[in-house]
This record gives structure tokens, C-alpha cells and sequence, in this order.
């Protein structure tokens, strides 16, 4: 198993197959190469309205990516930590 990553859209559309040739999410996980909860995780997290979609799960996936708010200190600060330090 490997350690968490989010999916590619490649390994969504392979989970979409996976779950229409009616795998079980064991058997899914094993062939993703991720834990079974991982799975099951992604599905819940992007089912629609009708069922898992896949262009709606790596839109979903995209957004929350972007909506990540990423902590940068600005030079002025660092410049005040050297200062005191």
C-alpha cells in the first residue's frame, strides 16, 4: 500500500471500470494499490446524484486542490525573524 496521495484521473476512470465490471472495493483497492477505506472514502466523498461520476469527482477533487489555502510568509517577516534572532 502506499502512503496518501490524491487520485489521478486516470486511477477514477479505472475505479469507474472497476466498479461497473462489478468489483468489490477490496478487490478495487487492490488493483488501485491503496487501502480499501481509500476506496470507499472516494466514493462517498464524490457520488452524484446518480451514482459515482468521474468527471464530476477529479472536477470536485480540482476545486478543493484549489481551494487550499497555502500559508507563505512573507519576506517582511522573515526579515523581522532574522531581526530578533
Amino acid at each position: 500500500m502506499s502512503t496518501y496521495r490524491q487520485f489521478t484521473q486516470h486511477q477514477r476512470y479505472q475505479i469507474e471500470a472497476l466498479l461497473k465490471a462489478e468489483l468489490i472495493q477490496t478487490e478495487i483497492a487492490e488493483i488501485v494499490n491503496v487501502h480499501k477505506s481509500t476506496i470507499s472514502c472516494e466514493l462517498k466523498r464524490n457520488k452524484g446524484f446518480r451514482g459515482d461520476r468521474t468527471k464530476q469527482a477529479q472536477r470536485l477533487a480540482d476545486e478543493r486542490q484549489d481551494n487550499k489555502v497555502q500559508t507563505k510568509i512573507e519576506s517582511t517577516t522573515w526579515a523581522l525573524i532574522e531581526y530578533y534572532l
